[in-house]
């Protein structure tokens, strides 16, 4: 055990040893550095210490070292000396042919400058020079040049700006109804009862002119029994010498053959009871349009009163489609426009038809507008109550587009990067229009074949941002 330890301790002793003859000399230099009293006196070649200063606050200034309040060691601000002078001297010094530097500058704090290159103290980045000619000054605020080395870093990418003729396909979901202004409501106008109904079942087409029902009406029974009597007294008295009874005749001939007209008795019928003269106990009653019968409640042997509606007839040779359009795409739909429209019912074609209204309404649930297209008809292949895919084409005409992404959107203004010669950017105010499919319209601002950045453009944004807060500082 003795042993172990004697060994121990010669290992020790010859590590002390060589430590001290290593740094003996250096310790001395930094005690002798330390006390010495030339520092801060222009004796000699020594350099005079004008203060000290805080190096992550260096606005901070002490008449004597010491600790910083964040811990940090207080670092020695020196006096330019002659040699130092010069050497700014020859750094901001512009020779023949070269560019005058005014001072350099910290370009993530751009209140610090210096009148030589170095570190900064702040964030320990290369101070960054600001040349006297300046190609940029003379060009709008925030205008910055960017070295063709560096726009490669950060990618940078640009496009021409073009001027093309624009269309924009809304897609949306409709749904068919029957035309509203092809509908007829069948109803009688005497009370009576259904004697028999040639049309016996919801939808069932029917033609123009087809029969639908034999009605029996005393009420008509009457009236066509007067109808004949006032016809057989106008023919008696109508040659009577006193004008009074020839009228008389005649004025009741006229209003009960009216009043048969108003009960919608067609003239072929009247016709027959001149020509029989005979009272028919039924009357027929026909379609006044052509179309399929929806809705029903004329049944044989019923009571029937004018407040009855007894067939719903649609005409389904053109046929509605209400489709969905968002309240921010409206502006965009025209009466008169094309619309396309898929079912899935008929796999691979396509209905083309226009949009005769947009509703004044707004849903408040889906914050959509109903827009009507109306489509035709003619084979009956479409059906209310179908569901159909609609594109609406919104065609712009020929308009200036960039893409979405090159657009720089700061809330109360939307601005661009026009790339001029020499890797100068200008930040160009412009006023938007319509989206569509990544593109963005460009009302003013632009003019086609300017160049733009499409591509990295937050990091150009940077760029503008800091020398337009330099520019302001020097201001």
């Amino acid at each position: 055990m003795s042993h172990k330890v004697i060994r121990v301790s010669v290992l020790v002793a010859a590590i002390a040893l060589a430590v001290g003859v290593t740094f003996s000399g250096k310790v001395s230099a930094i005690f002798q550095h330390q006390h010495s009293p030339s520092q801060t006196t222009n004796a000699g070649s020594e350099r005079k210490v004008l203060y000290w200063y805080d190096a992550m606050s260096p606005q901070r200034h002490y008449d004597k070292p010491g600790k910083a309040p964040d811990g940090m060691d207080l670092v020695p601000q020196y006096a330019k000396d002659n040699t130092s002078q010069s050497a700014s001297a020859t750094s901001t010094a512009a020779p023949s042919g070269e560019r005058k530097i005014l001072f350099w500058y910290d370009p993530m704090h751009p209140a610090y400058k210096s009148d030589k290159p170095g570190i900064a103290p702040d964030c320990g980045i290369q101070l960054v020079p600001k040349y006297a000619d300046d190609e940029t000054s003379k060009m709008p605020a925030g205008t910055v040049k960017i070295a063709p080395e560096k726009q490669q870093l950060i990618g940078v990418r640009t496009g021409a700006v073009e001027r093309q003729s624009l269309v924009r396909t809304v897609r949306t979901t409709g749904q068919l109804t029957s035309d509203e202004t092809k509908l007829a409501h069948i109803h009688v106008k005497v009370n009576g009862y259904i004697d028999k109904g040639y049309v016996d079942y919801i939808g069932q087409l029917v033609k123009k002119g087809q029969p639908l029902f034999t009605l029996y009406s005393p009420d008509l029974v009457a009236t066509e029994e007067e109808y004949l009597i006032a016809k057989r007294g106008a023919k008696d008295l109508g040659t009577s010498q006193f004008p009074e009874v020839s009228q008389g005749s005649q004025s009741l001939l006229r209003s009960t053959r009216e009043r048969l007209k108003l009960w919608d008795i067609s003239d072929e019928q009247i016709k027959k009871l001149d020509e029989t003269g005979e009272v028919t106990k039924t009357l027929t009653f026909y379609s006044p349009v052509s179309g399929f019968v929806t809705d029903r409640k004329a049944f044989p042997q019923t009571a029937v009163t004018p407040d009855m509606d007894l067939y719903l007839i649609s005409d389904l040779s053109t046929i509605w489609v209400n489709a969905d359009v968002y309240e921010y795409e409206v502006p965009f739909v025209k009466v008169g426009q094309t619309a396309d429209m898929q079912l899935s019912y008929y796999a691979g074609k396509t209905y083309t038809g226009k949009i005769t209204y947009i509703y004044p309404t707004v849903d408040p649930v889906s914050r959509t507008v109903k827009v009507r297209i109306e489509f035709p008809n003619p084979n009956f292949d479409l059906k209310p109550q179908m569901f159909a895919n609609v594109q609406l084409k919104i065609n712009y005409g020929k308009q200036i587009f960039v893409p979405q992404e090159a657009v720089m959107d700061s809330g109360d203004k939307q601005y661009v990067f026009v790339v001029h010669d020499g890797g100068v950017f200008e930040p160009r105010v412009i006023q938007m229009g319509a989206k569509l499919e990544g593109n963005v319209v460009v009302l003013s601002g632009l003019k086609a074949g300017e160049t733009i950045v499409t591509s990295g453009n937050f990091l150009v944004d940077s760029e503008s941002r800091l020398k337009s807060a330099m520019s302001g500082m020097q201001h």
